[in-house]
């Protein structure tokens, strides 16, 4: 596209591209970039990233704008947005960000935008759940006992001496923007059990309010409040950092040098819907309520009614909210949502669905025990969902089979059949497939199954409802991590050396002195992985690689003086090993006698500690010096991620390789030398030192890639041992993916989440189930606690 025919389209005059072009106009006003991003047709994540890029770090001088006083800007062209303002009605900036500032103009551009992007987010997510297919279920509730509330003169925000009796928040799901609008404190909580539909709400509630919602009122974001630690960080602090890690371009400079997230939270543009206050671990529920009581912040807060009256009970209710409870669905609701969900029968006069026996008999023998077994279930919007995908969704399946008590002989049976069968329905094979993305993978149902329990079952050993694919390997013992790690680096080690090293000497010569390379390495890193990761019962998490080397570019993870007197004890220990068994093999292959042979595997021991000392020990140290801590919150979602992360173990490997082979070879040419006078003559070449050089260099980044970095470890764990052992896919990144689109799990920037935790925990309980089983003593066989 011309600089014309862009100007054409957007509305702008070409002087202004042309300025943009080239840096003479780099500060342009946040309507021209708005217009600028509609006429290049881009995604809200683009017009994040280009509306970030132009917004200045501070509220300074205005200037005049880029489009007036161009003669060659079209006339009349309005650009899809309208025209940029003339400088003339720009009002002055203000440093408060109050209403007609500069400022304040920025920051509500920049929260339009943040609109835009979470209706879009969760439109979609509304549409993968299928909520309005054939319409949403009819959530309802009612207000809550007075314990749980506060004074309602706090709530509505009444004068010293006011008094008033409550509100009537009653209601339904399409009714919820309402409700709250009605309460003058803007904060509410809403109760209810597992499966009651309170994330359904949350987002119900987030699309109706950006509907309605004036270009000066508050955007609604929905926060996974369980991740927040309300003894690490502040309230407000919490909010910007999960902004910036589901909408990168936020964490871009703002006013006062802070990010815009944190100016959008500190100026009241973002309206917290807080779900899963019962998430929370159980200790920090208490310090969680009184942080928010802290704040005047309105708030949308969901949790378990439990949960939160413990919580209330420890300390107090949250300061001027109100209060309401979701109730279970009636047999109404029932009856007139489930036969919309599947076809009709043929025949018949009237029509009648697979549904009608199993409501007739809910409406006609309530108290029987078939009938009150499957009402007790059928209460919440997650039982009635899975109902629907089991029975509704699968025409073979007949749901008169919920009546049968001989197999379904309590409620507590009901529910697992129903979420064992949720797993076979999802993963069912079907013809049609998700536009725009290819045919879907036909993934066995009882091994999706399978799979899914081991990750669920990782979690619950975690205790995190967080799928992070650099601590998959976690959910092993430390000694099976350290082991794997290390046979891997064993074996990708000692191919390296038989590969390379064939090109120099003879097939039977390598694979001897691959051999020993690989043992001795895969040792020397499996106690420094052990020492380093295993022991401390952590991951390796995922890092970044910074150009420069000193500059205001953050702190490395690693201290580079840690990491040269680690790699220069490794490469004294490695090379000694190697050395020793290296002599020791060409005194073999030379038909010497013990003793000689031992004093050449010592004297070359002693070279080449002192070669891979001096090599290992600088090359480990400059390592640390390019590595800095990534910001994993700012991921777009786990594949970015991982992709991100792979990147930058190959630019630590282009370091690594190069450097250390280099030391290594130079270094033997510099060291052997010397050591020739104490040792007597000693063979050696530039073709020598450059086989060692290229060897070293190869397997030494191998095995600093496999053990110390968090692409390697998923590489050992997730795409090797793991599936290896059957407990997961070979292709998982692949399989994680296709659960996200069938709806099984969900993706919370960086991390996968299992959408129901219900599902979860059935999940985790029956891999469990499985395993003690099959490790169960025989008869005669005694247990240990």
């Amino acid at each position: 596209m011309t600089q014309e025919a862009l100007a054409e389209r957007a509305g702008v005059g070409v002087r202004t591209i042309r300025g943009l072009e080239t840096g003479e106009r780099a500060d342009p006003r946040v309507t021209t970039v708005r217009l600028l991003a509609d006429a290049l047709g881009l995604s809200p994540e683009e017009r994040e990233d280009l509306l970030a890029a132009a917004v200045r770090r501070a509220g300074g001088e205005s200037r005049p704008d880029e489009s007036t006083g161009d003669e060659s800007r079209p006339e009349g062209s309005a650009g899809g947005g309208g025209r940029p303002e003339d400088a003339s009605d720009r009002p002055e900036p203000d440093a408060g960000g109050r209403p007609g500032s500069a400022l304040h103009e920025t920051l509500a551009d920049i929260a339009e935008q943040l609109a835009q992007t979470v209706a879009a987010r969760w439109q979609r997510e509304e549409e993968q759940r299928q909520v309005h297919d054939p319409y949403p279920l009819p959530v309802r509730w009612q207000p809550v006992a007075e314990e749980l509330t506060d004074h309602w003169a706090n709530i509505r925000r009444l004068p010293a001496g006011g008094t008033h009796g409550p509100m009537d928040l009653s209601g339904k799901l399409d009714e919820i923007v309402g409700v709250y609008r009605r309460i003058p404190s803007g904060r509410l909580v809403v109760l209810g059990r597992s499966g009651s539909g309170k994330t359904i709400l949350t987002v119900r509630f987030v699309l109706d309010y950006l509907k309605s919602r004036g270009r000066t009122e508050a955007v609604p974001v929905i926060f996974s409040i369980g991740s927040w630690d309300p003894t690490a960080i502040t309230f407000r602090d919490w909010l910007a950092a999960q902004l910036t890690r589901d909408h990168p371009g936020l964490a871009a400079p703002g006013p006062g040098g802070s990010s815009l997230a944190a100016a959008l939270v500190e100026t009241g543009r973002v309206l917290p819907v807080l779900d899963g206050f019962d998430e929370i671990a159980g200790g920090l529920r208490r310090p969680a309520l009184e942080a928010l009581n802290a704040t005047t912040l309105p708030l949308l807060l969901t949790s378990r009614p439990s949960e939160y009256a413990a919580a209330v009970a420890e300390t107090d209710v949250l300061t001027s909210a109100a209060a309401v409870e979701l109730t279970d669905l009636a047999l109404s609701d029932l009856a007139d949502y489930l036969p919309r969900t599947t076809r009709k029968a043929r025949g018949g006069a009237l029509p009648t669905t697979a549904w009608d026996p199993v409501l007739n008999e809910l409406r006609k023998q309530p108290h029987s025990r078939a009938g009150a077994h499957l009402a007790a279930v059928l209460t919440t919007p997650l039982m009635v969902t899975l109902a629907r995908a089991v029975y509704s969704d699968t025409p073979d399946n007949d749901p008169a089979s919920l009546l049968d008590t001989q197999r379904f002989s309590s409620p507590e049976e009901l529910e697992d059949h129903l979420l064992d069968n949720f797993t076979a329905t999802v993963y069912r094979p079907r013809p049609q497939h998700l536009p725009d993305s290819g045919p879907r993978r036909a993934v066995d149902p009882e091994r999706a199954q399978y799979w899914l329990g081991y990750l669920a079952h990782h979690l619950t050993r975690l205790d995190t409802p967080n799928l992070e694919w650099w601590r998959l390997g976690c959910g092993l013992r430390r000694s099976t991590r350290t082991l794997v790690t290390a046979l891997v680096i064993c074996l990708a080690i000692g191919l390296v050396d038989g590969a390379v090293g064939t090109l120099f000497d003879s097939l039977e010569y390598q694979l001897a002195d691959g051999l020993a390379a690989g043992i001795l390495s895969g040792l020397l890193f499996g106690i420094a992985y052990w020492f380093m990761v295993a022991a401390k019962n952590a991951a390796v998490e995922p890092s970044g690689v910074r150009m420069k080397i000193f500059g205001r570019e953050g702190k490395t993870r690693r201290s580079p003086l840690r990491r040269l007197l680690i790699g220069l004890l490794c490469g004294l220990v490695f090379g000694v090993g190697y050395g020793f068994v290296r002599g020791a093999l060409n005194g073999v292959l030379s038909h010497v006698g013990l003793p000689t042979v031992l004093a050449v595997g010592l004297g070359d021991g002693l070279i080449y500690g002192l070669v891979f000392a001096l090599a290992a020990g600088p090359a480990f140290g400059l390592l640390a010096l390019f590595e800095t801590p990534l910001d994993i919150r700012s991921a777009v979602n786990p594949v970015s991620l991982l992709r991100t992360n792979c990147r930058t173990v190959a630019t630590q490997i282009l370091v690594w390789a190069p450097a250390f082979g280099l030391l290594v070879g130079l270094g033997s040419l510099a060291v052997i030398q010397p050591m020739a006078v104490i040792l007597g003559p000693v063979v050696w070449n530039l073709t020598a030192a450059l086989k060692l050089g290229v060897i070293s260099g190869l397997g030494g980044a191998v095995g600093y890639a496999l053990s110390l970095t968090a692409w390697g470890q998923w590489a050992v764990f997730s795409r090797i041992w793991l599936p290896l052992t059957g407990r997961l896919p070979w292709s998982l990144v692949a399989f994680l993916e296709d659960a996200y689109q069938r709806g099984v799990l969900r993706q919370a920037g960086a991390v996968y989440q299992f959408r129901h935790a219900r599902l979860q925990h059935h999940l985790a309980r029956a891999y469990g189930s499985a395993h003690v089983l099959r490790r169960s003593p025989g008869p005669g066989r005694g247990t240990v606690a």
